[in-house]
Formats: C-alpha cells, structure tokens, sequence
C-alpha cells in the first residue's frame, strides 16, 4: 500500500471504531448545541439586551449579537473536546492496556497509526463544526456568508490539527488512566474559562490569552461571524499562534511520546 492508502486505511478504522460506540458519538454532537442554547438563552437574560461586547477590534470593543459571539466560541471549544481530549484520554487507555505496544510490534508504521488517530478526529471536528454552524443559522439566524466559508475552514483545520499535537503531547506526561480526567482537564478548563468562551474577557487577561491556543482560534471566527467587520477576513497573528502551538506541541510528542504501559 501506497503511504496514503496506508493512512486512509487507518483513518476508516478508527472512524468504524468511533461510530461503534453510538452513545458517546451522540453526546459529543449533542453537548455543544445544549451549551450553545443554554448560554444564549442565560446571558441574555441576564443582561436584557441583544449586544453583548466581545473582543478587540482596532484598538476598540466590539459588540455584537449573543449568538453571533457564542458561535465561534462553542464553535473552538468543541473542537478542542473533539481533538484535545479525545485523543489524549484514547492514547492514554490504549497505551496502559497495551494496545499501543501491540500496535508498535505490527507491521503498521508509527506515523501512520497516530496519522489514522489524528485524521479521524479531524473528521470529528469538521462534522461538529458543520453540524454547529449549520444549527446557529437555522434556529438563530446567525449571520455568515458562503464568502467567510473558506477562512472558517482553514481556521478550524489549523485549530484541529493543533489541539490533536496538544492531546498526543498531553498523553505523554499522564502517568495512568485514573490521573488521566483530572491532568487532561485541568488546563482544558484553564482555557476555556480566560479565552471568553462563556462571556467577554478584555484587559490583562485577554492579553495572556491571546498567546494560548484557545483565543486566538475564537478571536480568528469571530471576525467572520462579525455583521460589522468590514475589513480582512484573515487574521494572520491568530492562525500564527495556533501554528506555533500545534509545532511546539509535535516537538514535544516527538520527543517523549511513550508506547509502553507506565503502570508502577
């Protein structure tokens, strides 16, 4: 087989293992549209009002609708669950079940495995931003012409592929799978609550946030789901921070990703 049938033929497999497991699949798919509902629904309550300020713009606040700022953001955020997390929590049970280092003695090459790991979460991810984008539209008539389609594309390719060399870089320091949950989440968390997933962050801590891998990929959407944004739809600072992340990350991987159960 040819180095991309090779992946591709991974890539189906770990998508017919996902897909086997019904119930997980349907909550991933489900959790972010019950988050998005529920935060519109709560902060607009609370605030009464159909504008909500969300991130600088040129020096100044921008503010626009709940569920134009609350798309991109749940938008990043699952993503992030879909890459980050599953794939370090998957890599984690596999290695100390040792199904990893059964892996290592087939003639299936090392990158190709984790190539088949990354490549069906990408799909994951590209389902869930499908399926997220197209219900903010439909029940909320949230603005977003088929012009911004393709910077939302690369934004969340980039993004995905970033935060899957976090998850596989993640695997490598989790000692076992008890540990797993809590090592995995701490800084998942860290970052969704400082990179104004949940509500509008500014000063200091929109400053330390930028140069984290969560906000840039939410402040990179927002300008396309921005009504008023008339200038570029490419924010090439965001996606650079998302780059580095994802490289830094692979580094790491490289370095000190282990294929052996760690287990006493």
């Amino acid at each position: 087989m040819t180095d991309i049938a090779l992946v591709g033929s991974q890539v189906r497999y770990e998508q017919k293992s996902y897909w086997r497991n019904p119930g997980a699949a349907f909550f991933t798919f489900a959790f972010p549209l019950v988050f998005f509902v529920i935060l519109v629904s709560t902060a607009g309550q609370q605030t009464d009002k159909s504008d909500l300020g969300v991130y600088m713009h040129n020096g100044h606040l921008v503010a626009i609708k709940l569920s134009q700022y609350y798309t991109p953001s749940i938008l990043a955020y699952a993503v992030m669950s879909a890459c980050y997390l599953a794939i370090a929590m998957t890599l984690v049970r596999q290695r100390e079940a040792g199904i990893l280092k059964r892996m290592r003695g087939t003639p299936l090459p090392s990158w190709a495995y984790l190539s088949g790991v990354i490549g069906s979460s990408v799909i994951v991810a590209a389902l869930l931003s499908i399926v997220s984008v197209g219900f903010a539209i439909v029940a909320y008539g949230v603005y977003f012409p088929a012009g911004h389609i393709l910077p939302l594309v690369v934004t969340i390719l980039l993004g995905s592929l970033a935060f899957c060399a976090l998850g596989i870089a993640a695997s490598s320091v989790i000692p076992n799978i008890d540990s797993g949950p809590a090592i995995a989440n701490f800084p998942f968390f860290i970052l969704v609550f400082i990179s104004g997933t949940y509500f509008p962050i500014s000063g200091t801590l929109e400053k330390i946030s930028r140069d984290l891998p969560l906000r840039p990929m939410i402040e990179s959407m927002l300008k396309l789901f921005d009504p008023s944004n008339t200038g570029s739809l490419w924010d090439g600072r965001d996606l650079l921070v998302l780059a580095i992340w994802g490289a830094a990350s692979t580094v790491f991987a490289v370095r000190h990703f282990k294929w052996t159960p760690r287990r006493g």
